[in-house]
């Protein structure tokens, strides 16, 4: 894989890289589709430079190339929804219409961070769609999903930890269970 200037390495066979939520989704996930055992890649990187900017200027990767995941949550009749919304890092999310709207819910915000962590199982910075909470929502933008003119095909994600990060296919990313891809679910 060409993509920055980063050591790709199939997922599957460095879990070790991986957050435990995450290593388990991969796993099931690869049990079930046989492209995630191939085309799911992992880099370790520089703890310090996992956040985007500083990750894309480090290793050379184009920035409309990663995928961002926050997680958001809302109250309704006492029941709390959240979601996991994964936009191209050059958006954001739409949390105040679209997401809102997804959840059904009157306010929406982001997950406080210390509450992030602990229920994700994820390192702030690191926070992936993959092995999140079963009962956690997966939006995806469909920006993401579709080929970008400087990344082409893959999307970079976390991995649950800050030391590495995740690329795949968009079509792939589209195929995660119980993923959601959303039209305008990012503001440009």
């Amino acid at each position: 894989m060409g993509l920055g200037t980063l050591d790709w390495q199939p997922a599957v066979d460095h879990l070790d890289l991986l957050a435990p939520a995450t290593a388990a989704a991969i796993t099931a996930w690869a049990d079930t589709d046989p492209d995630v055992a191939t085309d799911l890649v992992v880099a370790a990187i520089d703890p310090e430079l996992a956040d985007t900017a500083a990750l894309t200027e480090a290793y050379d990767l184009p920035l409309s190339g990663s995928g961002n995941c926050v997680l958001v949550a809302g109250r309704r009749g006492g029941e709390e929804r959240i979601a996991a919304a994964v936009v191209r890092a050059t958006t954001r999310a739409d949390v105040n219409a679209t997401i809102k709207r997804l959840l059904d819910v009157r306010k929406a915000s982001f997950l406080p961070m210390d509450r992030a962590v602990q229920e994700s199982g994820m390192e702030y910075g690191g926070i992936t769609p993959i092995g999140v909470p079963a009962d956690y929502r997966v939006l995806i933008d469909s920006r993401v999903v579709a080929p970008d003119p400087d990344a082409g095909d893959l999307v970079v994600i976390g991995s649950g930890r800050r030391r590495s990060k995740l690329a795949l296919p968009a079509a792939l990313l589209a195929r995660l269970p119980g993923a959601e891809v959303i039209e305008g679910l990012a503001l440009a």
